[in-house]
């Protein structure tokens, strides 16, 4: 099945780790989130590792390791989570990637660009804190 709008698998990883991080009360390690999310443990070990070094958490190693968070949650957006994993968020001008288009105008007018400017709008206004 075609999807119009997606997310990466990271990028939708990193968010709901952050959110389950955010939630809890203690430490989660890196299976705990794996197995709510219905993930890969490698795969979230991976994007845990890009939000550790952009300092939104911190890990513990250990028995009782485990990952927290290093900044309030009414800090974090959306977007910032999103733009660790994925880089600096750019509204799309040509839904089919193309620098030049083969029509005077594009087929499909300004639509790129609105959902786009609307997931930006979107991520930049939630917060981990909306989610508690």
């Amino acid at each position: 099945m075609s999807k119009i709008v997606a997310l990466s698998e990271a990028a939708s990883i990193g968010l709901h780790s952050m959110v389950l991080i955010a939630q809890s009360n203690e430490k989660l390690n890196v299976t705990q989130i794996a197995e709510q999310i219905l993930s890969s443990r490698h795969h979230v070990a991976k994007v845990l590792q890009r939000l550790a070094k952009n300092e939104f958490i911190s890990s513990n190693r250990g028995p009782s390791g485990g990952f927290i968070l290093n900044k309030n949650p009414e800090e974090i957006t959306l977007l910032d989570i999103y733009e660790a994993i994925e880089g600096k968020f750019q509204v799309q001008d040509c839904p089919g990637n193309k620098s030049k288009c083969p029509f005077a105008s594009c087929i499909f007018g300004d639509l790129s660009q609105r959902v786009s400017r609307e997931i930006l709008d979107y991520l930049s206004n939630k917060r981990l804190s909306d989610y508690l």
